[in-house]
This record gives structure tokens, sequence and C-alpha cells, in this order.
């Protein structure tokens, strides 16, 4: 096997890895402690259920922020015992020994802890948006004109080390103000404490900077600028006119750090790619400031626009890419002089065509990339209601998958933005249990 087919064989086996972890990972509960009611999970754990009444049953889980910890507690498996009132404690004491003993007979029912912990912390990192990542370090490879090499899966691990930790800091940052707007989450609703999400964070983020140091010095300085950004952006500039600016940065820093990991001398190639994906960031940013309240049409029509005008851009530069690259050889020989001073001429090496891999694949992402992203944002214009807010952010953080497969086909690298583009229908199935937004 040659060594360009070695590398391509272990990205593929990298793209595989990463989907069989976090298909494991997202496993939700059981549907038996999952679906339960309270009556079932204290009759398996020994302890006597209070009663719901039916207002309390049917309330909606915005409702108030006691039913919204009550849902998510009762969601990832975890029922915890009412406590009895004076009145009922004499009277039911016989009755919950009984229960007891019923319970400690069916205790092998109920879903070990741990698997509801893996839940909580794969909702706390939205794992769903995992395989937004990987690619931005292959289109930055792409874009040096090499095939992945060792220094690009260092980079693919230090972007995914730190966009997780920007997720964890997310919350812990904003968790005063989930606690009203999304009381569900893992912080506001008592799965995972504030302090356990910081450490996270931290130490997120000095894996991903040992990864990059072992990937060179110029990688480490890219990671660390982009570590920077990220931490700034969730502490401080997140609020403010600058936070699109700063998480769009943050994109293209990634997209920079895969091509500086791969050929640091090549690294002004991927510019031009960075922009475009650090412009397709910052208009998903500026439509999810919205995405809890909604009301707002100009952020998701100016998203519209900018996806329209990147996926005609990707196409168009790929063509004159492709028109550039035929018509470099000349179609005549050059005249030269030969040693009699005659002249000779040399037939001019035959036009070199671009492969049809790439330009196919160029193409079939650029539509899935303007699929993805335009009916939501099309959708949210006309009616910026929170829902269809959230599902614009949710569709524009999914397309920036097909987006970085068209920027890696378009510099020629067809099996990896295959890689990249496969990844697509994986996170929009991952998606259904843990959102990205």
């Amino acid at each position: 096997m040659t060594v360009a087919g070695a590398r391509r064989l272990r990205t593929l086996a990298v793209v595989a890895a990463l989907g069989v972890v976090t298909a494991f990972a997202t496993r939700g509960p059981s549907r038996r402690l999952q679906g339960g009611t309270a009556a079932e999970a204290a009759a398996r754990t020994g302890e006597r259920a209070t009663p719901v009444s039916g207002a309390e049953e049917g309330a909606a889980p915005d409702s108030s922020a006691g039913t919204d910890q009550a849902a998510a507690a009762h969601r990832a498996g975890s029922h915890r015992r009412a406590p009895a009132t004076a009145a009922t404690a004499t009277d039911s004491e016989d009755a919950v020994t009984t229960d007891a003993a019923a319970g400690a007979g069916d205790a092998g029912a109920v879903q070990p802890a741990p698997r509801a912990r893996l839940w909580d912390w794969a909702e706390l990192l939205r794992v769903s948006a995992l395989f937004t990542v990987p690619g931005d370090a292959l289109a930055g490879a792409a874009a040096t004109g090499q095939a992945p090499r060792r220094g690009t899966f260092l980079a693919i691990g230090t972007s995914l080390c730190l966009y997780h930790a920007g997720m964890a800091l997310n919350d812990w940052a904003d968790r005063d103000e989930d606690a009203v707007d999304r009381p569900h989450r893992p912080l506001p609703s008592g799965r995972i404490s504030p302090a356990a999400a910081l450490t996270a964070a931290t130490a997120l983020t000095a894996a991903g900077l040992a990864l990059a140091a072992r990937a060179g010095r110029i990688p480490l300085t890219l990671a660390t600028t982009l570590a920077a950004t990220v931490w700034a952006y969730d502490l401080r500039l997140k609020h403010t006119a600058a936070g699109p600016a700063a998480m769009a940065a943050a994109r293209a820093l990634d997209l920079v750090l895969g091509a500086a990991a791969t050929r640091p001398r090549a690294l002004p190639a991927a510019l031009p790619h960075a922009a475009l994906l650090g412009a397709h960031t910052y208009a998903v940013t500026t439509v999810s400031r919205n995405e809890t309240q909604g009301g707002s049409s100009a952020a998701p029509f100016a998203a519209l626009v900018t996806t329209t005008a990147i996926a005609a851009v990707t196409v168009d530069a790929a063509r004159t890419v492709r028109h550039l690259r035929a018509s470099a050889s000349p179609a005549q020989g050059t005249a030269r002089h030969g040693a009699g001073g005659t002249l000779r001429g040399r037939p001019a090496p035959p036009t070199r065509q671009a492969p049809a891999l790439p330009r196919l694949v160029t193409e079939l992402a650029s539509a899935a990339y303007a699929g993805t992203a335009l009916t939501p944002f099309l959708h949210a214009a006309l009616n910026p209601s929170p829902p269809l807010t959230q599902r614009a952010v949710g569709g524009g953080i999914r397309a920036m998958i097909p987006l970085q497969a068209a920027l890696a086909a378009r510099s020629g690298a067809g099996v990896p933005a295959m890689a990249v583009l496969a990844l697509g229908p994986v996170a929009r199935r991952v998606a259904r249990k843990v959102s990205p937004t």
C-alpha cells in the first residue's frame, strides 16, 4: 500500500472511530427507566411516590423552574424520595417497609448511575456538534496541498479538546441565565455541578494545548491563541458586539491550525478558506444571540444572504481553479535552440484536467451546504420565534460539515472531503438525541 493510501485509510479510520465513540456516548437511558412513572420508580427503589395532581402532570416543561428540574431528573433516570408529611408518616410505615422489600428484589432492573452521568456530560459538552470539528483541520490540510499526516490528527485532537472546553465553560458562565431561560440544562437542573463543569473546561484546555505542543511550535502558538479566544468569548465577549467576531475568529484559527500542523510553510494558502468559514460562523453566531427570545428577522435574513454568497463563491472559485489549471500548459511546443544553433521543437506536456472526484464532491458538498442552512434561515426570517430560531442555529452548525467538505474538495482533496461529508448524516442523527445548541 502506498503512503498516500495509508494516510487516506487512517483518515477514514479516525472518522469511523469518532462515530462509534459518540454513538455509544449518546445512548440515552433505557425506555423503561426514562418513560416510567414516579410510582414505578418508587416501587423499583423501595420508595413511596407522592401523588401528582392533574395540573402538575400535564404542565409544560417551561411552566416553572421546579417542573423543569423534575422533568430533567426524570429524563436522567434519577428519582428522589419526596418528603413525607407528619400525617402520612405513621400510617404508611408498614407499607414503606413492604415496598422496600419488594424493591430489593427488583433492584437489577434499575440502570446504573454511570450511564445517566455519561448522558448528562454528553448533553453538557453537546457531542452532536463534535462532528463539525474534524473538518476544520482537514480543510486546512487540504489547502496546503498535502494529505493528512500525523500533525493533522494532532490538530484534530487539539480542536476537539478546545471545542468541548468551550462548551463546558459556556454553560458555566451562563448558569444563572440558563436557570431562567433553559432550566433543563445539566447545570441549572443540578445534574452536574458548576465546579465540575469548570474543572472539565480547564482540563480539556490543558489537554488540547499538550496535543498542539507535540505538533510543533507554530501549532502551539495558534492553539494558545485559539484557547484564549474561546475563554475570552465565554467569559467576557459573548454578550457584547464583539461576540460574533470572536467566535468567527475561533473557527478561522481552527482551520489555520490544521494547515500549520500539516505544512507550516504553506499556512497562507489556508487563509481564504478560513475567511469563508469565519464568515459562516459569524452569521450563525449572530442568529444564536436571539435563540431563546426570538423576535428578530434581521439576523436570520443576513445569515440567509451570507450563506447564499458563500455557496456561490465556493462553486465559482472551484471552477476558476480548474480553468486555470487546464490553461496552464501551452497548446504548442516550445522552440529552443539546439547545439548547432538550429531550432528544435519539444512537444508540450499534455493538458492536465482536474480530477473528477474533487470536482464532483465540491459541487455535491456546496449543494448540501446550501440545502442544510438556507431553509432554516428562511423560516426564521419569516417567523423569528424561539423554536424556529433555535432550529436555524442548529442547521447553521450542521451546515459547517458540508462547507468544510467543499473547501477541502476545491483544493483537490477528494477522499478527505468525502470523509468529512459522511459525518453530516451522523451529526443529524445524534442531534435528535442531544441538541447542538
